[in-house]
């Protein structure tokens, strides 16, 4: 019996996909609706990263950007693991944002130093989160303080 020789074709469908793949247009979404944005520093990612929110989501994180960018002077920005990353110096993050189905995380990486505690535990000591549902109230000025808060305490090295 011949050996059976391989499809011709095969090698050249996996090659389309990967140029498929690397064309520029909408992100995708992962679960819960969270955009797959790729790793980048400064405004740029953090800005794309919102704009391929959907839905109320995407007011939520603006508004949370708009509270950061405002409350913190010398402001550093990031997207990592498709999240927005906030800190002030190199490498240490005080804040970071996710979208999941039905809500908007909003984590503080040494959230239990603030003053009130956010509402949300973690089974991280230090992490608090606070989660924003659609039609929520937000509290501008708490989110704003815990920001300042967070934004003095030492951050998470990354």
């Amino acid at each position: 019996m011949a050996a059976k020789k391989p499809r011709a074709s095969a090698p050249k469908k996996k090659a389309a996909k990967k140029l498929v793949a690397k064309r520029p247009g909408k992100p995708k979404l992962l679960a819960g609706g969270n955009p797959q944005i790729a790793k980048g520093a400064g405004d740029a990612p953090v800005e794309a990263y919102i704009a391929a929110v959907q839905g109320w989501k995407r007011d939520v994180c603006r508004r949370v950007d708009a509270i950061v960018t405002r409350s913190v002077p010398g402001l550093r920005k990031a997207v990592k693991w498709n999240s927005p990353f906030y800190g002030v110096e190199e490498k240490h993050w005080f804040l970071s944002f996710h979208c999941f189905t039905h809500y908007v995380k909003v984590a503080f990486f040494k959230g239990a130093s603030l003053d009130p505690l956010p509402p949300g535990t973690s089974t991280q000591k230090d992490v608090r989160y606070l989660d924003i549902r659609e039609g929520d109230t937000i509290d501008e000025a708490l989110l704003a303080s815990w920001i300042k808060q967070a934004s003095k305490l030492p951050g998470l090295k990354m």
